[in-house]
């Protein structure tokens, strides 16, 4: 109880935080207001395209995941947001189990193959992102990377492979290896993983400590090396990556969401919002812009410099079973956090 209730309060003492830093951005009542755990560059190409479609005016608020998702708990049914849009899809599983969404109407979700979207259609996938092991190609070969991520957490890899756990992101991947393989699988990973890890804070970060040799490879969402690649390649002219595939945990593919709330006092532009967004004009974001997301949108072509999400082999996770605050637990117990 210690552990959690210490959890708890770190979480609301960010949240504090988070209102006291949008208190200005609620003066005014034109447009809607999208509280905002995506990327702020892709959410502001969204909320650009939008605008320009339909005249409506967004204001993003932005924030971390389970930071943004425990404001809305705190402020209810009072809050000023009309949208909640996410990296990973916990946090959206945090505010549906208060009961803060508005149920979407299927223009929405029949846009969204089912795979990446809950059945009780309170929100929706809008982008995905794929685990990988991006690798020091230096100093490992085909024939010498981890098979499994479960290899990560042999004594082998010891001090070899960088990770950011404090971020949202791998407490997504974990949060998804608890899914798949239970409890008592997930404390020996992570206890194997407090041994071999070194810790960064930062996806770019781990990605870079292999691009310069201080570790041979990083556990990291795909993106990161794309975007890299698209521009200096500081970080990674070094590095290629490595995807798990054959359905294991590390070849978990996280959902972005994005629903409307319940509260919203402009839910009839809020839900255009987030039809925009699903739709084909919101999914070509993705496949033009520079986030190097996976569009999940029906039919929605991705960046072509990405691998498709079709041949990426993916464990089947069901997105409302991904239990961030469990995940966080068991990496505090395990000293990660």
């Amino acid at each position: 109880m210690k552990t959690t209730f210490s959890a708890l309060a770190k979480r609301l003492a960010v949240g504090v935080a988070f209102a006291a830093l949008s208190v200005s951005a609620f003066a005014q009542d034109a447009g809607i207001t999208v509280y905002n755990a995506q990327h702020e560059s892709l959410a502001q190409e969204w909320a650009d395209a939008f605008t320009k479609q339909t005249g409506i005016a967004v204001t993003i608020r932005q924030g971390s995941d389970l930071e943004v998702g425990n404001q809305l708990i705190q402020e209810g049914a009072n809050s000023p947001a009309d949208v909640f849009l996410t990296e990973n899809s916990p946090a959206m599983v945090l505010v549906d189990n208060a009961g803060l969404f508005e149920p979407l109407p299927a223009d929405i979700t029949d846009q969204v193959p089912a795979q990446y979207r809950p059945q009780n259609g309170h929100w929706t996938g809008i982008a995905a992102r794929s685990t990988v092991f991006a690798y020091d190609t230096r100093k490992l070969t085909e024939d010498t990377l981890p098979k499994t991520m479960d290899e990560l957490a042999d004594p082998a890899w010891k001090g070899r492979w960088a990770s950011s756990p404090s971020g949202a992101d791998f407490q997504a991947i974990v949060a998804a290896y608890y899914a798949l393989k239970g409890e008592e699988a997930t404390v020996a990973w992570l206890k194997g993983m407090k041994e071999n890890t070194v810790v960064v804070r930062g996806n770019r970060a781990a990605m870079a400590a292999a691009n310069n040799g201080e570790v041979e490879g990083a556990l990291i969402y795909h993106y990161y090396w794309f975007g890299d690649q698209a521009g200096t390649k500081e970080s990674s002219a070094n590095v290629a990556l490595h995807y798990f595939k054959h359905q294991d945990p590390g070849a978990f593919v996280s959902i972005s969401g994005g629903g409307v709330l319940a509260s919203s006092k402009h839910k009839e532009d809020a839900l255009k919002f987030l039809k925009f967004v699903t739709g084909a004009a919101g999914q070509a974001v993705l496949r033009d812009g520079t986030s190097f997301e996976y569009a999940v949108g029906v039919d929605a072509a991705s960046n072509a410099a990405l691998t498709p999400l079709a041949d990426l082999d993916a464990p089947h996770v069901d997105p409302t079973q991904l239990d961030n605050i469990k995940a966080s637990e068991l990496m505090t117990a395990a000293g990660l956090l």
